[in-house]
């Protein structure tokens, strides 16, 4: 698994997009404007939303290769996990948490926002909704 086969299985999600907020590293997926996953291009890493029980279960079965959320405020480090892309956990698995993280954005979407997203417009609470660029 690498960086270039998580952004374009990310891109096959129906609203997604790829943004860098943050410079030219991470590059980030997001939902809506709700981020999915954070891609590291310089290392072999993303990092991915979950729901805290089942990160605590992935970094319990891969102690090397999953841990807290890099990148994220310590608040938020139980709902993210960050994976190492050293073949370590199977890349069908990657693909599993990543179908998850995105499942957990969506759903942290108002439902307007989630429409708006999955139809491919960008919703803002003040200016209403236009399409993505």
């Amino acid at each position: 698994m690498n960086a270039q086969t998580l952004m374009a299985y990310c891109l096959q999600k129906q609203g997604a997009s790829l943004y860098c907020p943050f410079g030219p590293e991470p590059v980030c997926a997001r939902i809506g404007k709700r981020i999915f996953a954070e891609i590291f291009l310089t290392r072999p890493w993303v990092t991915l939303k979950c729901e805290p029980l089942y990160g605590q279960m992935l970094r319990a079965q891969y102690p090397e290769t999953i841990r807290r959320g890099y990148h994220c405020p310590p608040p938020q480090h139980p709902y993210n996990n960050t994976v190492t892309l050293d073949g370590t956990v199977p890349d069908a698995e990657v693909l599993a948490m990543l179908d998850h993280s995105y499942a957990r954005a969506l759903q942290n979407l108002t439902k307007a926002q989630r429409a708006a997203a999955l139809a491919g417009l960008q919703c803002d609470e003040a200016a209403g909704c236009e399409a993505l660029p």
